[in-house]
């Protein structure tokens, strides 16, 4: 599971990960996630934070809110 959330964003913490992705991008890693067999114990949940929610977080300690560069095209 964690190869394939690594595709798609960076490890936070042991088991968390944060995934800055377009609708495109959430269906591919949705799709590849429901291809990996997890354990009756284990548990996956995503989270879709909206990108006004995404103005509130605060980080204590190091880190920083994964942010993608703006592109332009000329």
């Amino acid at each position: 599971m964690s190869d394939k959330l690594l595709d798609f964003g960076v490890r936070i913490q042991e088991s968390v990960f944060e995934c800055v992705l377009d609708p495109y991008s959430y269906v591919r890693m949705m799709q590849s996630l429901d291809k990996v067999q997890i354990a009756k114990t284990d548990r996956l949940r995503v989270y879709k934070v909206c990108q006004t929610c995404t103005e509130d977080i605060r980080i204590y300690g190091p880190g920083e809110v994964t942010c993608d560069p703006d592109y332009y095209l000329v």
